[in-house]
């Protein structure tokens, strides 16, 4: 398998008050949530990549107990999954398929949660 990740799809992070955090990030730096881009050699869809923030109580990230997880943009995650199951990867749950993509979950040696993300061939990378 050649390719794994392709980008990053997003940051997200458990906060004690979303909505407060999304203001501060928009009011003070200047961030809306979502950065969208285009590929550096102009081969492929435009893309975006997303930073939120989740309720401190959120149980998405479990099993991870860490306040963030990271989402990465993957080409072929069924492949991909197969590939670090042999490797001996910790996969989560199941694939799940959804109209802007489909999406499957990992740990990483320190048990973090990582989301990847195979978005559809004409989504424009959104989610």
């Amino acid at each position: 398998m050649d390719k794994r990740v392709t980008g990053l799809g997003g940051v997200f992070f458990k906060s004690q008050d979303p909505k407060k955090s999304k203001e501060w990030y928009k009011n003070h730096l200047g961030v809306e949530g979502i950065f969208h881009w285009q590929p550096a050699d102009g081969n492929g869809p435009a893309g975006q990549t997303v930073f939120s923030s989740f309720k401190e109580d959120t149980t998405y990230f479990a099993p991870s107990e860490k306040p963030f997880m990271f989402n990465f943009r993957v080409e072929n995650l069924e492949e991909l999954l197969t590939a670090l199951r042999a490797e001996g990867v910790t996969v989560v749950g199941k694939v799940e398929d959804y109209p802007y993509g489909k999406f499957g979950w990992i740990l990483d040696p320190e048990g973090n949660k990582i989301e990847l993300w195979e978005p559809k061939e004409d989504d424009g990378g959104g989610q």
